[in-house]
């Protein structure tokens, strides 16, 4: 597998230093970088990206949700793309697209959107993921396994939502999935 050299910038924001560095210290020994390089090669992403994570709780994440998507309820994993189209190449049915504004020009929640381009010295800037901790730990619990599997079986799914792909149709949900599960079986195999 190429080295993509991704970078990640994480951030955790729990409400208290005590649990922020508690959890810091429960997932210092996990390869991040790994699991978004993985999930890059399993997508066919093979420049050089970086994000950012942010662990955080339910509450920051309702109200992320409430503001970006209407939804007024915390959930698992939340992913903000900087990109103007996606970078992948999958059927249109497993992508997402920007809604088109009335002048033709493709629109991020009724705003006209940017484009930026990346000085190609410097890896492309995918956007941020946001990830519930408690939300994880309760998802871990009901299904039986660990809430740091969990952690980076989310972080894959938010990574695939920065390069393009789009859990709304059945199609890119199957997509997706299958594209975590081979990150995590390729994850393990190397563990």
């Amino acid at each position: 597998m190429a080295r993509h050299d991704s970078q990640l910038e994480l951030s955790i924001d729990l409400g208290d230093d005590d649990s922020d560095t508690a959890l810091l210290q429960l997932i210092s020994s996990l390869s991040l970088e790994a699991v978004v390089d993985q999930t890059l090669h399993e997508a066919g992403v093979l420049q050089p990206m970086m994000l950012t994570l942010l662990i955080t709780n339910d509450e920051i994440i309702r109200n992320l949700n409430k503001h970006y998507r209407g939804q007024d309820k915390p959930t698992d994993v939340l992913s903000f793309p900087l990109l103007d189209k996606p970078i992948v190449s999958a059927p249109a049915d497993q992508l997402w697209t920007l809604p088109e504004a009335p002048n033709g020009e493709s629109t991020e929640i009724g705003v006209t959107k940017q484009v930026f381009v990346t000085p190609t010295e410097l890896p492309t800037n995918l956007g941020d993921i946001v990830i519930s901790w408690p939300t994880i730990v309760r998802q871990a619990t009901e299904v039986g396994h660990n809430s740091t599997y969990e952690l980076l079986y989310l972080l894959a799914h938010g990574v695939l939502h920065l390069v393009g792909y789009d859990d709304q149709t059945e199609a890119g949900y199957q997509a997706m999935i299958r594209i975590q599960q081979a990150v995590m079986d390729a994850t393990e195999q190397k563990a």
